[in-house]
Formats: structure tokens, sequence, C-alpha cells
């Protein structure tokens, strides 16, 4: 029989209770994502002063994204063992102080290594804030709406952050889009310290597998640098392939283990079903092109246009807005009424057509005609988002709720840095290629992000072939009970 867990007394279970401790976590959400977003508007100040390559500049994100999505499913199965909220609350405190650390560096090595501190940090709490909003709210209304309200928090992190982060580094320097995160992080653990429920979890008898989690936290991190690394030595050379395939090796050798481990990270039997793994697999690919789309039309309005950085965070608002608005405002609504996949597959097409929209952007483009209409349409991600949530959590057992939140988050932050590193090596190449033909810098750059807005669009094509081959609506769901099981965790045969 498989172990439950126990709340202790006075565990939030009042409505009232519940929606605070929602509060809570939306809050830790929100210093988390805010992070991400308000670094993005900082690269180019960031890459100035501390004298980053532009290569090594992909490193301020990667380092983050790296042990992020490599500890996630470590850090799930920790709160499954020992407790979610203990889980929670060491990673507030981690990525708190990393992140004042990361505002006191003073050189490229120093603020890489406590972007990796914040990485393990955003892990820990990450990993188990999902899982625990499953385990609050039972009805699968009520969770529908605290999803959609968690990914609101997300969309808000985003449009927050690209402004403030323009403003800040205009006013007081990048250093500070790092020093803003210390009153969230406080905050945020005063009010999950007293509103969140204390669960004694599994016991540490049943272990935590850590030679999973170095596995896939060592092939993570370097199949990221065997492609940093093709930019400067190429796709096709030795040192390349020799990293992406002990890589490889590596990831393939976490497999293994947990095929054959007695207590497995990762219990293979939540890829049973064919929604939870094809969810993850879609994301990984949304998720690579969306990130990518972040930083590369960030970069375009200030290396080409000529934005400063509160211009460009201002000019990214549209999309963050669009998305928040319509992960709340619509979301829940919509999938209840037709069903995970089919409101998955239309925000995947509404993407697709920002990116195609992307390819026309020129040298001297303007903001009303040409990037505007790609923030509105970007707004699908509000979406596919709460609609890949549902079904990324659908399988999950009670006593996986936390490894398979941890494998949910970690497709998110895998797929993110391999975009990131793939994406911006495939464009500094192809500006190098330009400029070495005697184009100017400007037509050069554009010719480089073009490329990976070409890419994007692919991996979204693809992400739209897999949720109509490999995504299915159950014979017997209604359309109504779409919505609801897109939120409710089902039990795998």
């Amino acid at each position: 029989m498989s172990p439950t867990f126990a709340s202790a007394p006075g565990s939030p279970r009042s409505a009232w209770s519940r929606r605070l401790a929602l509060v809570a976590l939306c809050a830790g959400m929100l210093m988390v994502v805010l992070d991400g977003s308000i670094v993005t508007v900082a690269l180019p100040a960031i890459q100035q002063d501390l004298r980053f390559s532009p290569s090594g500049l992909t490193w301020t994100v990667n380092a983050y994204l790296i042990p992020f999505g490599g500890l996630l499913l470590l850090s799930g199965r920790l709160g499954d063992l020992i407790g979610r909220k203990r889980v929670l609350l060491a990673g507030l405190a981690v990525f708190t102080v990393a992140s004042l650390l990361c505002g006191l560096a003073g050189s490229a090595e120093m603020l890489i290594a406590t972007r990796f501190l914040q990485g393990v940090g955003g892990a820990m709490f990450s990993a188990v804030s999902l899982g625990m909003i499953v385990t609050l709210f039972t009805d699968p209304r009520e969770r529908a709406s605290a999803i959609g309200a968690f990914a609101f928090t997300g969309a808000v992190g985003a449009s927050i952050g690209q402004v403030l982060g323009g403003v800040l580094t205009d006013a007081l320097g990048w250093h500070w889009v790092f020093l803003i995160n210390l009153p969230i992080g406080v905050v945020a653990a005063l009010l999950a310290v007293p509103l969140l429920e204390n669960e004694r979890g599994l016991g540490l008898r049943d272990g935590a597998d850590a030679l999973g989690a170095v596995l896939v936290t060592g092939g993570s991190m370097l199949g990221v640098y065997a492609i940093v690394q093709a930019e400067q030595y190429g796709w096709a050379s030795g040192r390349t392939l020799g990293l992406a395939a002990v890589a490889l090796a590596l990831i393939a050798g976490f497999v293994v283990r947990q095929a054959v481990a007695a207590r497995p990270l990762l219990p293979l039997r939540v890829f049973r079903s064919r929604n939870v793994w094809g969810a993850n697999v879609i994301q990984m690919l949304v998720l690579a092109a969306m990130f990518s789309f972040q930083i590369h039309v960030a970069l375009y309005m200030q290396s080409v246009l000529e934005y400063g950085a509160t211009a460009t965070g201002l000019a990214m608002l549209p999309a963050a807005l669009t998305i928040g608005a319509v992960s709340l405002g619509s979301s829940a609504r919509l999938i209840a009424r037709f069903g995970d996949r089919a409101v998955l597959l239309a925000g995947l097409l509404l993407l697709l057509a920002a990116r195609l929209l992307l390819l026309r952007l020129p040298v001297d483009g303007a903001y009303a005609a040409d990037l505007l209409p790609v923030m509105l349409l970007t707004g699908g991600a509000g979406l596919v988002l709460p609609a890949l949530t549902g079904l990324g959590m659908s399988g999950a057992r009670p006593e996986d709720a936390g490894v398979t939140s941890g494998l949910f988050n970690a497709t998110q932050q895998i797929g993110a840095a391999l975009g990131v590193a793939a994406l911006s090596t495939l464009a500094a190449s192809r500006t190098q290629d330009l400029a070495a033909e005697g184009v100017r810098t400007a037509s050069a750059l554009t010719g480089g992000y073009h490329l990976a807005f070409v890419v994007g669009g692919v991996l979204l094509a693809v992400a739209v072939v897999l949720t109509v081959l490999v995504l299915r609506k159950p014979a017997t769901e209604t359309p109504e009970a779409a919505g609801q099981d897109a939120a409710a965790p089902a039990t795998v045969a």
C-alpha cells in the first residue's frame, strides 16, 4: 500500500485559508519569474560592465536555468520525503541570499557562480509549489482556477520584470535587478510560514536518489555547454560531438538508473500516460522557442533599433499583459468548455503566427507595424501554459505529486536553457558569417535573429504536430469534464 501524506493539525483547510496559502505560493512564484524576465532587459548593460563575450553572455541565463532544471526532480522528491513546506522555505532562503550575492557581483565569474546558486534555490521552491496547489485544492474547478492564478502570476512577474528591469538598469544600474528580489523573498517567507500546510512526508527512509540527480544535472549542463562551444569550434568538431556524446550518455544513465533503482528519483510509471509525457515534450519545445524569443527580441530592440533598457521593457509589456489577461480571464473557462487539447492547439497556432511575423522584421522596424502585432499574438501563451500544466499533472498519484511537479517544472527549465543556448549560438554564428561577408552590423545582427526566429517557429510547428498526434481526449470525456480533468490528477494505470 502506498504511503500517504499526513497533514499537521491546523493546516489550511477552509476556503479562506487555502486562498491565503495560494497567495503565499504566488508571491514566491512572482520572485522567481521576476528574476528571469528582469535579467533579460539588463543583459546588454551586464555584458558591457563585466566584459562578457556574446556567447559567454548566455551563461548569465544558463547558469541559472541548468541547476534549476537539473535539480527540480531531486527537489520534488525531497518534498515528497521530508515535506514540501520545508523544501519550499529552504528554497526561498537560498534564492534570496543568492540574489544579494548577484547584486554584489563584481566579475563575470562571480555573477555566473551566484546565478547558479539562484538556480538551486529556484528549483527547490518551484519543484514543490505546483504539487502544493494540487493538494490544497481538491475540487476540480477550484484547482483549475488556482492553476490559472498561478500561471497569471508568472505573466505578471514577466511584465513587471521587463519594465522594472529597464527602469532599474537605466536609473540605478544592473545590480539592482537582483537586489529587488530581497523584499519579495522576505514577504513570501513571512506569508508561507503560517499559511502553508505542514506535511510529514514519506520519510527519508524511502531515499532521494542522489546519483540520479547527479546524472541528470550533469547531462543537462554538459548538453548546454556543448551547444555553446559549437559557436567557437563548430557543430561537427570533435570537441562539440564529444561533449554531446558524454551528455547523452549521462542522460541515458539516468534513465537506466530510474528503471533499476529501488526508490527512483523519477519513477518511470509517471510516463505511462501519453498525455503526461506528451505534455512535457511539447512544453520543452514551447519554452525553447518562447524564451529565445524573449531574449532575441529584446536584443534586437536594443542592438538594432537602439532602444534604451526602459523603452525595451515597455515595448515588451503588451506581450506579458496579454498572456496574463488570457491565462487568468479566459483559459479556465475555455478549458472547461473545449478541453485542454483544443485550447492548447489554439494557443500554439497563435504563437506560430507570431513567429512568422518576426521573419519580416527589418533593420529600421517600426514598433506599431512590426512588433506590436507580434506582442499581441504572443498572448497565445496564456492558453498554452495552463493547458499544459493541467496535462502535465494529470497522471500524478498523491505520493508522486512532488516529483511530477518537479518533472513538469524541469522540462520548462531544461527546454528554456537548451533553447537559449542553441538559438543564441545559431544567431551569433549567422551574424558572424554575415559580418565576414561585409554586411553592416545592424543587418548582420538582424539576420542572426531571423535565423533564431525560424528555428523557434520550427519548434512550435513540431509542438503542433505532437499535440495532434500524441495528446488524446478520453472517449468518455465530455467537454465540461475535459476542463475538470485537466486540473485533477488521475491514477496512472
